[in-house]
């Protein structure tokens, strides 16, 4: 019996700590989640950002206090060390909206601390203490040690949690909010007031470039792709002016770095010449490209970054999940609630003052007051006969007389007694009966007073907030096409073999780790695979090359025997896109077939080659020439057309061909800056050896190539088509010294590629307005505004003459802010898209 209470204790006590376990670690969860990692949705704060405040709040008398003393006073209510505390406090002083900061706080964009605390001093700004505080609505709960009332959450009449962002890890989730506007915030806000659809994206202090398509609210699963912003400086050097949110400047230079290093990108060297504005200088190797350069920093750097929000808020005590939309509904809602609260506070005040004002007049204007000069026996009969004397006007107020109203009136000094001057109070009665009023008025139409309240902030608080994060729509980059050919690829034909490892083997071609490999084999096989140190494809490579997708300019010609019928046959035919390490047939499947002639020809070229066939053949001629142009191209798995039916000895390249292609189509899509094939955008014209002219914003033209890797600026540019000589080119630009519009005609006289020259007069401010190639344009120039207005159309042909690209050109008309300048609209077939005609 003993034995057998002895193991049911041992159980128990076993049972005992697992649940001790678990309740331990529920309740360490719990805190965790609650207490420290997850901000609240009333006012966007975690309890240590809210304590720091509170204490602020409580040393505030307009002057700066040292960042050591904030920590001190924020330990009686953080129950946790200074360093916490102190991180918290450079993390809110950071963001530059609810603390004013003095002395070394740190950058966050080049990662530099902040001095020690005893260094650096902090106060609330006015902007904190107008809409984060107000002890009249605030819940109060007591402190950790039970000594001091701290607040539950502080009555935050603004999107703080949007404003700021939030970012903490607590046990089993994470919260990632991301900051927004201060500005578009408040524009938001009247909007949800007012019933009416908005948006809203993230913006940072660190400035640079925000792709928001797949922001998705701010919500999990949601993503945002944040660039920094790099600049041509001149053809060797590049020079970066920000960095993306969460970046450094030195996390960014040490992944640049380790990028060259590993061959993705050639640089001489990088260099920090930050100061007050972010510098970065990248120094390039020679013969490399800057505009590939630039892709392939973006690729392969922290000069973009993938960031994935996670909204996650506490409310009623729990952790949810929303969206960016919602939790600015619900703070829109809370701040209409909290100035309503204010709104009944204020007038439950006038009207307590309405109330005593007008007790006070009835005293001394009905003279009850002289009921203290009577003789009453205790003064609780005083007290009494008071307040019957107020009996006939009890009816002129808005409530009961209360025996603390009574004492209030008896209190007054006698000198005030004699000296009231009861037209004062009659004014003071007025007044306040206006003030009622209008809290009534605003109670009536809340909505209307939340977003008045907001259009204050914005015009007291708004100036300088604008936003400095630039939203646009990234073009994605194609890592193949940006990195650097830095492997050496070899080929052991004999064997089939192929790869980076094999340099006793002959060398076939630079190439990157991101390529694919195209070869073809003497047996009539066609393999693509991936670039790696050795790979087999088949014995007898005929040939191998770096592989483009979606090539349709590469043109393969081959002539084959089908070992089957003993057929010879000839095809031309392209590949675009196949699986990868799958092995194709490109003969007609027997297995005695084999290949005797095949070229790639990059631009679709059709050589022409001497058949010679076997001497003891039946067939009358041996010999005969054959001429690849007179082949359609068709797909890889065609069959091709019979060349001959008797055996061939040999195929001898006799002559090469012209292309059988048209020149390539290309358009230029004016969202990304890019030439294209996809039809996306402006159609420049179709291409073969022609450059294409590009004229800037500043005055400036440029001579370029189609090279496709080339990145533009669309809102620097005026025009860009393809370049023809002969076109005079028209152009209309301010002279800002002479306050003028100056017009020239000219033609381009310069041959050097992806250079500019600047055509118009040098000078401050002066900018290319407007300008066209048509061979006679109709300026049509519209100023002045309303009733105003006047319209000219200048024939420029017959008004200008042509002259050197270097002139100055001829006054056109004063400048004035309402001119607006275009061309007289004439459909132009050269440039049209070959569809329509």
């Amino acid at each position: 019996m003993a034995k057998e209470k002895k193991e049911n204790r041992v159980f128990e006590n076993e049972t005992g700590v697992q649940g001790q376990y678990k309740n331990w670690f529920l309740e360490y969860a719990s805190y965790v989640i609650l207490e420290r990692a997850v901000p609240a949705i009333e006012d966007g704060l975690k309890p240590v950002q809210r304590r720091i405040l509170h204490s602020m709040k409580e040393m505030d008398d307009g002057r700066f206090n040292k960042a050591a003393n904030i920590i001190g006073q924020s330990m009686q209510y953080h129950p946790h060390g200074d360093m916490s505390i102190g991180d918290a406090l450079v993390n809110l002083g950071q963001k530059d909206l609810l603390i004013e900061t003095q002395g070394n706080w740190g950058d966050v964009r080049t990662g530099d601390d902040a001095a020690a605390p005893r260094y650096i001093e902090a106060r609330l700004s006015k902007f904190a203490l107008e809409v984060a505080f107000n002890a009249k609505t605030t819940e109060w709960q007591l402190s950790y040690d039970g000594r001091k009332n701290e607040p539950v959450t502080l009555p935050m009449k603004f999107p703080l949690l949007l404003a700021q962002g939030a970012e903490g890890i607590a046990v089993g989730l994470s919260t990632k909010i991301l900051p927004h506007n201060f500005c578009e915030l408040i524009d938001a806000t009247i909007k949800c007031l007012k019933g009416k659809k908005f948006e809203i994206f993230p913006d940072f202090q660190t400035a640079g470039m925000i792709d928001v398509a797949n922001y998705n609210g701010g919500k999990r699963g949601g993503k945002v792709r944040v660039r920094a912003r790099i600049e041509e400086l001149d053809k060797k050097t590049l020079v970066i002016r920000d960095v993306p949110y969460g970046i450094t400047t030195s996390q960014l230079m040490e992944s640049i770095t380790k990028a060259n290093d590993q061959g993705k990108i050639k640089i001489k060297k990088v260099t920090d010449v930050t100061a007050k504005d972010i510098e970065i200088q990248i120094d390039l190797a020679a013969g490399i490209s800057p505009d590939i350069t630039i892709d392939a920093l973006y690729a392969f750097t922290d000069c973009e970054v993938s960031i994935s929000p996670n909204a996650c808020v506490i409310v009623n005590q729990r952790p949810m999940f929303l969206s960016v939309q919602e939790l600015l509904q619900v703070s829109a809602e809370n701040t209409r609630t909290l100035l309503k609260k204010e709104l009944e506070i204020k007038l439950a005040e006038l009207e307590d003052k309405w109330h005593y004002t007008s007790l006070e007049k009835i005293f001394f204007e009905e003279k009850i007051y002289k009921e203290l000069e009577q003789k009453h026996e205790t003064w609780e009969k005083v007290i009494l006969s008071i307040d019957k004397a107020f009996e006939p006007y009890k009816k002129k107020l808005k409530r009961a007389v209360q025996r603390e109203d009574i004492l209030k009136l008896t209190e007054k000094p006698v000198r005030r007694i004699y000296r009231l001057d009861i037209n004062e109070l009659n004014e003071q009665i007025k007044a306040i009966e206006a003030d009622m009023r209008q809290v009534n008025h605003d109670l009536e139409h809340l909505t209307d007073f939340a977003v008045a309240y907001f259009e204050t902030l914005l015009k007291k608080y708004g100036k300088g907030r604008e936003r400095k994060t630039e939203i646009r729509e990234f073009d994605t980059i194609q890592v193949k096409h940006v990195a650097i050919a830095n492997t050496k690829l070899y080929l052991n034909r004999a064997e089939g073999f192929i790869g980076t490892g094999l340099k006793k083997d002959e060398f076939l071609c630079d190439c990157s780790d991101y390529d694919d490999i195209i070869a073809f084999t003497k047996a009539g096989k066609m393999k693509i695979v991936k670039v790696a140190d050795k790979v087999f494809i088949g014995k007898d490579i005929l040939y191998a090359a770096v592989f483009q997708k979606n090539d349709e300019r590469t043109t393969y010609n081959m002539i084959y025997l089908d070992g089957a019928s003993g057929t010879s046959y000839a095809k031309r035919f392209n590949v675009t896109g196949i699986t990868r390490d799958k092995e194709y047939d490109l003969t007609k499947g027997s297995d005695k077939s084999k290949v005797h002639y095949f070229t790639a020809n990059l631009n679709g070229e059709a050589e022409v080659v001497k058949i010679v066939l076997s001497p003891n053949c039946s067939a009358r001629i041996k010999e005969f020439d054959f001429y690849f142009e007179e082949l359609e191209i068709k797909g890889r798995g065609s069959m091709g057309n019979q060349v001959t039916k008797y055996p061939v000895k040999a195929v001898k390249f006799k002559e090469a061909g012209r292309s059988t292609l048209a020149g390539r189509k290309l358009w230029f899509d004016d969202k990304f800056g890019r030439l294209n094939t996809e039809e996306k955008g402006q159609y420049l014209g179709s291409f073969e050896e022609e450059k294409i002219l590009v004229l800037y914003t500043d005055g400036s033209y440029e001579l370029t190539d189609t090279e496709m890797t080339q990145r533009f600026e669309p809102e620097k540019i005026i025009l860009i088509e393809k370049f023809n000589p002969e076109k005079v080119i028209t152009a209309v630009y301010l002279d800002h010294d002479k306050q003028q519009f100056n017009i020239k005609r000219f033609r381009i006289e310069t041959t050097t590629l992806k250079t500019r020259f600047l055509f118009i007069k040098e000078g401050k401010n002066n900018y290319l307005e407007t300008a066209t190639t048509d061979d006679n344009p109709i300026l049509v120039v519209q100023s002045g505004k309303g009733t105003q207005q006047r319209t000219n159309k200048f024939k420029v042909a017959s008004m200008v003459e042509i002259m050197g690209w270097k002139a100055v050109g001829a006054k056109l008309t004063d400048f004035n802010k309402s001119t607006e300048m275009q061309w007289e609209h004439r459909p132009e077939k050269e440039n049209a898209p070959p569809e329509l005609f």
